[in-house]
């Protein structure tokens, strides 16, 4: 964790140890595959690690322009960057880049490489349905994701399921190019890559979304200590997740590629798995700033 002021959480830290470790071995499993069972052999290694070290590096550029989101200066939001200041001042870390996009979806998110290359946005529609107590809770959330740099493991961990994605759809293609197009052995190559790719996308799957799940509950806590309030955190939860559930399907999708990030999950249906699900349930949620709540009113 960054030295700031967000109370620290060893179960995030072992946590994030945990899925590191995970996403290491798959790199090292998904590039032996490639050397040895494909005709891209380092070549193929290569692009791995170029998109991989794209998507860290570019991480909250993507991420911002996903939602057609805006950086904004002071004098544009004068009021946001003034309690990102007091927070981020409260917090002892450093000021993120601060961005709003323009959509009625109820919903912020942090994103970006480091503390120092970070980026946190909020939507044009939370901050119409909050007050100010419930926006500075949201977004001390949000500063909680960057100071615990939960959202760079987030931004790995997704990467390589994207990047065995790519390499399924490409196999067959570059088996063509690289191989020749009347080598037996191609259909054989391309079954190897694609069993490896989805099995490599369904392990990187269950670990982001095992990560996302505690890191929201993290990011409660920590915003709540830090502000004091964890009630105004639960009023901006109830508020939010009572909101999306109004919010027409054609502008959630807006915000689909991202939703592991988001405050509140752009899709909650009742179908989804726990295991499959990007946030705990609410109710969890409020029960735990319930206890906060009680903690710090017993000091």
């Amino acid at each position: 964790m960054a030295r700031t002021r967000f109370r620290g959480d060893r179960g995030l830290t072992l946590r994030m140890g945990g899925v590191g470790l995970g996403l290491g071995l798959l790199y090292v499993a998904f590039g032996a595959v490639l050397l040895t069972a494909t005709p891209l052999g380092g070549f193929g290694i290569v692009i791995v690690l170029a998109m991989a070290w794209g998507q860290w590096y570019f991480s909250d550029s993507l991420a911002l322009k996903s939602m057609g989101a805006k950086i904004v200066e002071p004098a544009q939001a004068p009021e946001l960057h003034a309690m990102i200041d007091r927070l981020c001042a409260l917090a002892a870390m450093p000021k993120p880049r601060v961005a709003v996009a323009v959509t009625d979806m109820p919903n912020a998110f942090a994103t970006g490489r480091s503390p120092r290359h970070s980026a946190v946005c909020v939507t044009t529609g939370i901050m119409q349905r909050l007050d100010a107590d419930e926006l500075e809770g949201v977004l001390s959330h949000e500063l909680s994701h960057v100071a615990n740099r939960d959202v760079t493991v987030m931004t790995v961990a997704s990467s390589l399921g994207l990047l065995a994605g790519f390499i399924t759809r490409w196999g067959m293609y570059a088996g063509n190019v690289f191989g020749g197009r009347n080598n037996r052995n191609n259909g054989a190559v391309f079954l190897v890559v694609f069993l490896v790719s989805m099995v490599v996308y369904f392990l990187s799957f269950l670990l982001t979304r095992s990560l996302s799940r505690y890191r929201e509950l993290s990011a409660d806590r920590s915003g709540a200590y830090l502000t004091g309030r964890p009630s105004a955190l639960s009023s901006a939860l109830v508020k939010i997740s009572g909101d999306m559930a109004r919010i027409p399907n054609s502008d959630l999708r807006e915000g689909q590629a991202i939703s592991a990030f988001f405050f509140a999950p752009a899709i909650n249906r009742q179908s989804i798995g726990a295991l499959m699900a990007t946030h705990p349930p609410l109710q969890q949620r409020l029960d735990q700033l319930a206890r906060v709540s009680a903690e710090l009113s017993e000091r």
